[in-house]
């Protein structure tokens, strides 16, 4: 399955869970909700995975942590904020440059229009 493929089959577990769930919650929530949607749809979802830094040939005794990685090709970081900062955007972009990967997705489920709130990161994709 391509990331677009992918991709499609995440927006609507993402849908399915804000539809569900409403705003306002804490992210952890939402995690787990779409977690549970995404291995309903037979996908293979990984949580907090560890993203190393290095820094020219040296692993940096530090890192970053992906919240979900999806069939090992789609990276999702979860938000719950009111709004949506520059930073939290450009966080998603060092994640794909970090781990080689090509797309990811953002999305603030605190908000009153979904589909406004989710926004596909992709790196030489």
């Amino acid at each position: 399955m391509t990331e677009n493929e992918l991709s499609y089959i995440i927006r609507g577990a993402i849908f399915k869970v804000y539809n569900t769930l409403g705003p306002g919650l804490l992210e952890s929530v939402y995690v787990a909700a779409l977690v549970y949607e995404l291995k309903k749809a037979g996908l293979t979802v990984r949580t907090e995975v560890p993203l190393p830094v290095v820094y020219e040939e040296e692993k940096l005794d530090l890192g970053f942590r992906i919240d979900m990685l999806v069939n090992d090709l789609v990276i999702i970081e979860v938000k719950s904020v009111e709004l949506l900062a520059e930073v939290h955007h450009k966080i998603v972009l060092t994640y794909l440059k970090l781990s080689g990967k090509k797309l990811a997705i953002l999305v603030n489920f605190n908000t009153n229009d979904i589909g406004a709130s989710i926004f596909r990161k992709v790196n030489k994709l």
